[in-house]
């Protein structure tokens, strides 16, 4: 029986890739556009599925040149590059692949509230450079007793606040209703929320509805104490309004994983000393992205078996 065609659009892991290739004809997207079109002419018509990841998604005019396609398998959680619209006008299902990155993610929120409050990356460079004795390192602050906020309260921001209990202090957030039989304050409101928080957590979906969500009001309510926190997606932050405000020192620092335009960082963030960096690397341990590839495999058996599938987004 012949394997069915499958369009690979981003890079896996090894073993993924093995268990990938067993099971489908995968063709790799080239970077090459006149390659591209080699490939969409001789296969185009073919490809039943689609891999890719959840920074590249899918656009809808590629969608398009695939006529047969029946599932885009997004090997992260995020889909916000793919119009599900599109997807369900055409009648392809689309899989993403919660819960098994949960844990990660929330893990280097708190890592970067860390390194970003105490300071971190400057003492270590302290260290590195030899300076160590010639002085010490400027005061950094507290992490703990705070008050903390979290935008966005879905498996990830839930896993936040879970780790911050241990850290003392307050937990608020906002989502689009209260959610029953959580004890911590609910703002309807993110200026709100901000105006009520030191360390502000941002880990909603991105869309076209959050895009830029967090603006200069939302800084400015923050405050010259106040610091950000973004494992979410670089579109959700106005980044002019961020770089801003940290040079101006409108807040205090942020601990940022992701950018709008990646794999650019704005060069005023580079030399900041009250801002941690991390290349998106919310999900990426051994552990996650084995699992990752695993529930993607999964819900590509389930469709091309006829079998419910595991995470369906559409």
């Amino acid at each position: 029986m012949m394997k069915p065609k499958l369009l690979q659009l981003t890079a896996l892991r090894p073993t993924t890739q093995e268990r990938l290739e067993d099971r489908f004809q995968v063709l790799s997207w080239p970077a090459d556009e006149a390659a591209q079109e080699v490939l969409l002419a001789e296969h185009g018509a073919d490809i039943k599925a689609v891999v890719t990841g959840g920074h590249g998604g899918i656009s809808s005019a590629l969608a398009d040149r695939l006529p047969s396609l029946g599932i885009v398998a997004v090997n992260g959680v995020g889909y916000d590059r793919i119009d599900l619209g599109h997807a369900r006008a055409r009648g392809f299902r689309v899989t993403n692949t919660p819960d098994v990155l949960t844990d990660d993610v929330a893990d280097l929120a708190i890592a970067l509230m860390l390194n970003c409050m105490r300071c971190l990356p400057a003492a270590e460079q302290h260290v590195r450079a030899g300076r160590w004795p010639g002085g010490e390192v400027p005061l950094a602050r507290r992490a703990s007793g705070l008050r903390y906020g979290i935008v966005g309260f879905g498996r990830i921001g839930q896993g936040i606040a879970r780790r911050l209990t241990g850290f003392g202090g307050s937990i608020a957030y906002m989502a689009r209703s209260p959610r029953p039989g959580v004890g911590h304050a609910y703002h309807a409101d993110i200026v709100s929320l901000a105006h009520a928080c030191d360390v502000l957590f941002v880990a909603l979906a991105a869309s076209t509805e959050t895009a830029g969500i967090i603006d200069a009001a939302v800084l400015e309510a923050l405050g010259p104490d106040g610091v950000l926190v973004n494992i979410a997606r670089g579109s959700v932050i106005d980044e002019e309004a961020l770089v801003s405000a940290l040079v101006g020192k409108r807040i205090a620092g942020a601990g940022l994983d992701v950018f709008a335009r990646e794999p650019h960082v704005p060069e005023a963030l580079l030399d900041l000393p009250n801002v941690a960096l991390a290349p998106h690397v919310g999900s990426a341990t051994v552990e996650t992205r084995e699992a990752m590839g695993q529930l993607m495999l999964a819900n590509l058996d389930a469709f091309f078996s006829g079998k419910e599938l595991p995470t369906p987004v559409v």
